[in-house]
């Protein structure tokens, strides 16, 4: 499996777009045929199960050659999908869901990451620096914190706690700056809290910051986080493709939620987390089937907070884009 950099995928995928495959033969025997696909990833802790399928041979087993390709995030995905690009990728549900309504021809086809349920312990966090005179969520009222995309799930999911713990989201002031950044601009004084996810929060929480809020689990403590995501054209053209990567992406699911040590050992091959970080790390839960009540109190607060807009081309179909 190579992760390559987004920017040089793009000039290998403008001259070659769509599935490839290879065919391997000895001696004249029936060729045994491999699907080569690529699957746009962020490179972070919840997408270890993919690299963990792979090592294993589950994709290998269903006909499938993965190729993952780094990108920053949803907003270069998505149309990466949707072009061709890429065949799979791997994305937070509300950029989904917000997709929809936009028309984007989208279809989530594997599950890939939820809360794990745990408030202090989740794999995000609404982080404040070890002198900050903040302890609940409610305490975030007129306060700066930073989120990593605005409009999204994790202002969202914010909002809620602050109202569950009686405060009054909209007088959050939220401001956007990427997860890497956040340990700096909470340690300069920049933002009062950050809702950060992994390593940044176990990076912040070494230098003496405190989670006073876990967002994800305190919506639903079965939240649905993340999918992985095809295009409708390819749904309808190659539905054995698409049913092939979602049966190996269970199997990975599967073996990272029984063997959560070698899902930590496996981030060394697409991130630069030292050894002390991994050991410390938060993880998600890896379950193999979306959620949908999670999803659709996800989708409330979506509505809540206006990210299905009027400029929606659709209504949004959670059986139709998750079922």
């Amino acid at each position: 499996m190579r992760v390559t950099a987004l920017g040089a995928a793009v000039l290998i995928l403008a001259a070659a777009t769509g599935c490839g495959s290879s065919n391997d033969s000895d001696d004249g025997a029936e060729a045994t045929k491999t699907t080569k696909v690529r699957v746009g990833i962020i490179p972070i802790v919840d997408v270890a199960p993919l690299y963990l399928g792979e090592k294993m041979g589950f994709f290998g087993d269903h006909g499938i050659d993965v190729e993952t390709v780094a990108a920053q995030g949803g907003a270069a995905i998505v149309p990466s999908v949707v072009s061709g690009q890429f065949q799979f990728g791997f994305s937070n549900t509300t950029s989904l869901m917000i997709a929809q309504t936009k028309g984007v021809p989208v279809k989530s086809v594997a599950n890939g990451a939820a809360s794990n349920g745990q408030p202090g312990g989740d794999v995000t966090g609404v982080v404040v620096g070890k002198d900050s005179p903040l302890e609940s969520a409610k305490e975030l009222e007129g306060q700066k914190v930073a989120v990593n995309a605005l409009k999204n799930i994790g202002d969202t999911t914010v909002r809620e706690s602050v109202r569950l713990a009686g405060g009054d989201p909209s007088k959050v002031k939220f401001v956007e700056i990427p997860f890497d950044q956040m340990p700096a601009a909470l340690a300069d004084g920049r933002v009062d809290a950050a809702w950060m996810g992994e390593p940044s929060q176990t990076l912040a929480k070494a230098q003496g910051a405190r989670v006073i809020a876990s967002p994800f689990a305190e919506t639903d403590p079965r939240l649905t986080v993340a999918t992985y995501f095809t295009s409708s054209k390819l749904q309808q053209e190659n539905p054995e493709l698409v049913k092939n990567f979602a049966a190996a992406m269970r199997e990975s699911l599967d073996y990272a939620r029984a063997n959560p040590e070698e899902a930590r050992k496996i981030l060394t091959e697409y991130t630069k987390i030292d050894a002390e970080t991994r050991a410390h790390l938060m993880l998600p839960a890896w379950v193999s089937e979306v959620n949908m009540p999670s999803l659709e109190k996800l989708a409330e607060l979506g509505e809540k907070d206006g990210l299905f807009g009027e400029d929606g081309a659709g209504e949004l179909d959670l059986e139709g884009l998750f079922g």
